[in-house]
């Protein structure tokens, strides 16, 4: 049993480490350039294909991550039940859930806008208001900025945390 608790904290570790990675580089890479694509019709198309399967992707590692960290504790044996593997999977969850629900309370309440997401609505054979693209891809930008930093916080938690524990 103990081998399938350091292959679960293993798993668990390795998922947050492509999770920040993949916040970070959409926060100081992917989004950036999008902003120098020639037309707004061009940027648009990219940000809700970009939309789309960076949220698929995030979504999958953060449940592995957040499932693997799980099962590691409730596997572990009584006196190695580390509080950590909860804390990693609650700031896993955080991280995943939390900025875009902020983003939809803050639409709603402040603005009034009833889209439920960025780029959401669009279906690419409309015309296009490029300032409309811009905002949108500065918001993602902001979520995605802040979901980095709740992904890396967690991710330090857990490599702590194995540190600690002698794997």
């Amino acid at each position: 049993m103990p081998k399938a608790v350091s292959i679960f904290k293993f798993v668990g570790t390795i998922s947050l480490g492509l999770l920040t990675g993949t916040s970070y580089t959409l926060t100081t890479a992917t989004l950036p350039s999008l902003l120098a694509l020639p037309t707004a019709q061009t940027c648009s198309t990219a940000l809700t294909h970009l939309t789309r399967y960076a949220t698929l992707h995030r979504r999958i590692l953060s449940n592995v991550a957040w499932a693997s960290l799980a099962l590691a504790y409730a596997v572990s044996p009584r006196h190695a039940k580390h509080p950590y593997l909860l804390w990693t999977g609650l700031a896993t969850l955080t991280a995943d859930f939390a900025p875009t629900f902020a983003l939809r309370v803050r639409k709603r309440v402040v603005v009034g806008e009833e889209e439920d997401g960025v780029g959401a609505g669009r279906t690419g054979e409309e015309d296009v208001n490029g300032e409309t693209v811009r905002r949108d891809v500065v918001r993602w930008r902001k979520v995605e900025a802040v979901r980095a930093g709740l992904a890396g916080t967690a991710f330090a938690m857990a490599v702590v945390g194995i540190w600690g524990d002698g794997f």
